[in-house]
């Protein structure tokens, strides 16, 4: 029975729903803030992984999108989007090889920050007759992946003297919170970032390396990222949906947030407790609350009248605000800490439109982690 048609209140639970036309603001709104400054918008597709909201944000500009893993990868050629940013180390030859196939029929970049990384795409791509595009990974604050700056010079040589692959440019992800950070303010650390990224592609170029794109931002860093002259792409993801993570930053606020998960009440064990039949099976729980300035794990879309403020794997635990009082089988809607991970969850996003469900969107993506 299809599920097009149907109103909220009969939709099984749980759900997750996206609110058509704050997604189709969210969009266009980072599509103008990019081309407002001249700056391709190459957006992360880990957020959502679907192919419908891929098109339409190509549709609105973007010049391509940018993926975690290969796999991801691999499922939008598939779909005949082909101009592809894999944003993370590749390593193994069973990958670099997988590499080297989907550079054959796509326009592939692929990001580098060792040695023996660039060794195996090499090998690959040459026995394949293919060329794979390289960014050496920047390591600009974060302490996760990429080489210091002072290394990036050695790394870029090597990538353009090994055969089969192409030197692109350079890239990072700093995040708007990392350690040693000198603001909490994600415009100024989007600032930052391009101009320590701008400062030291300047320094690779009077070395004689050709630097053509420098990469870089997040959903909270992109706005400041864009205004650096000589940056050249930014790769938000989140901005999508956004979350309570990015409301938490000042980066949105809750009347964007284009993602909501649906629950049913399942059980009512104290006045100020109802038990939603959504846990962390629905939920993210790679985020502690704590750390991120958050309490709980999701808050209902008003804001105020109930707190996920513990989950099992198939119960969520809410505190109910005082004169909040619903019944067992009544449906909340909450907004979710992380979006990113409440929808790799999930099988497929709800699209809703006038309270009632427009279409049914397969997340096609979902779980790919090679």
């Amino acid at each position: 029975m299809s599920i097009t048609g149907r109103s909220i209140a009969d939709i099984d639970t749980p759900a997750l729903l996206v609110n058509e036309e704050r997604l189709e603001a969210n969009i266009q709104r980072y599509a103008n803030m990019a081309a407002q400054n001249g700056v391709r918008l190459r957006p992360h597709i880990k957020t959502h992984k679907t192919l419908e909201i891929a098109s339409r944000q190509l549709r609105a500009g973007a010049g391509g999108i940018t993926v975690a893993k290969l796999s991801e990868a691999e499922v939008f050629s598939a779909a005949g989007i082909r101009d592809i940013f894999v944003a993370y180390p590749v390593i193994g030859r069973e990958k670099a090889e997988r590499a080297a196939r989907l550079a054959r029929e796509s326009h592939l970049i692929v990001g580098v920050e060792s040695a023996v990384g660039i060794q195996q795409l090499s090998e690959a791509a040459a026995s394949a007759g293919a060329t794979i595009f390289v960014r050496v990974e920047i390591d600009s604050g974060l302490k996760r992946t990429g080489v210091a700056p002072e290394k990036a010079e050695e790394l870029c040589r090597q990538a353009m003297a090994a055969p089969g692959l192409e030197l692109d440019g350079i890239f990072t992800f700093r995040g708007a919170s990392f350690a040693g950070a000198t603001s909490s303010d994600p415009q100024v650390l989007g600032r930052q970032e391009g101009e320590l990224m701008v400062a030291l592609t300047t320094r690779l170029r009077e070395a004689g390396i050709p630097i053509k794109e420098v990469s870089i931002g997040s959903t909270p860093t992109s706005s400041g990222a864009v205004l650096v002259p000589g940056v050249t792409e930014v790769r938000p993801g989140t901005y999508v949906f956004f979350d309570r993570m990015t409301t938490g930053a000042g980066t949105s606020t809750y009347a964007e947030i284009a993602l909501s998960i649906l629950a049913t009440v399942v059980s009512r064990p104290a006045p100020d407790l109802a038990v939603i039949d959504a846990g962390s099976k629905t939920f993210c729980g790679d985020v502690i609350p704590e750390k991120v300035g958050l309490e709980g794990y999701g808050i209902t879309t008003d804001g105020k009248s109930g707190l996920v403020e513990r989950m099992n794997e198939e119960h969520g635990i809410v505190r109910l605000a005082p004169g909040f009082s619903p019944q067992i089988g009544d449906k909340l809607t909450f907004f979710p800490n992380h979006v990113c991970t409440s929808v790799n969850l999930s099988d497929e996003l709800l699209v809703i439109r006038d309270g009632s469900v427009k279409d049914a969107w397969s997340v096609a993506a979902r779980g790919r982690r090679q």
